[in-house]
């Protein structure tokens, strides 16, 4: 039981087949899957290998067509839908590639939107912006649209506005895939950072063989199925 603690994401025999009257496609083939809590995992794989749509399951947007999807003890499969969008709330925050960001908000702005629709109270949603845009290196860019920050600039207020329920998990869908080296290369270690500092679990998806040596473990996906599964030596940290 104490070992079962130590368990972020459990998959047990997890499978996410789409159906229509054509047919049937299965995304993610039956997967038997483990990530402890503050592990840095990558998942990489060609197009169509089922990446995306573990991300999903992981995050409780989808549910597995069988088997069982565990996130820190919680049975998602079992949950209802505002079940798991409380779920998603509490314990699970989302980067992705597009950033996502409101044009017509500040950075403080984009940034306090989770904890605005929690109705977290103004001053102390105040502190936490402020700490988050610290945390993010972005002091003196709070009142600034995302038309006037760079791609990187962009990205670390989403990857700020993701913390800022204090995630367990945080799931980061390509998020260096629009970054040129540079900016890609310092998102990786803000995520490297706040993995190691604050033992958030990180899962990230991406099709970058420089950007998977910041995690310490890549998951290696083909044609839905785990080809590999190996520690990795961290260039990033």
């Amino acid at each position: 039981m104490e070992e079962e603690t130590k368990i972020m994401i459990k998959l047990e025999k997890a499978a996410k087949v789409f159906g229509s009257e054509a047919g049937t496609f299965t995304a993610l083939q039956e997967t038997d899957l483990e990530i402890r809590k503050g592990e840095f995992v990558a998942v990489m794989g060609p197009s169509g290998s089922g990446k995306s749509t573990l991300l999903q399951l992981l995050g409780g947007l989808d549910l597995p067509t069988t088997g069982s999807v565990r996130v820190d003890g919680e049975p998602l499969e079992k949950l209802s839908e505002k079940e798991r969008t409380l779920f998603r709330r509490s314990k699970v925050g989302f980067v992705f590639q597009n950033y996502q960001l409101l044009p017509m908000m500040t950075a403080a702005e984009n940034i306090a939107l989770s904890l605005a629709a929690s109705r977290t109270p103004k001053a102390e949603m105040e502190r936490a912006v402020a700490r988050l845009i610290g945390q993010v290196n972005l002091t003196g860019k709070e009142k600034s649209f995302p038309s006037q920050l760079s791609g990187g600039q962009q990205q670390r207020v989403a990857i700020a506005r993701a913390l800022a329920m204090k995630p367990k998990l945080l799931l980061a869908d390509e998020p260096t895939g629009n970054l040129d080296r540079k900016n890609g290369r310092d998102v990786l270690e803000l995520l490297s950072r706040l993995n190691r500092e604050e033992q958030i679990t990180v899962v990230m998806v991406t099709h970058d063989r420089y950007a998977a040596e910041a995690a310490s473990r890549v998951v290696t996906l083909l044609d839905g199925a785990i080809a590999s599964d190996e520690a990795e030596k961290a260039v990033a940290k």
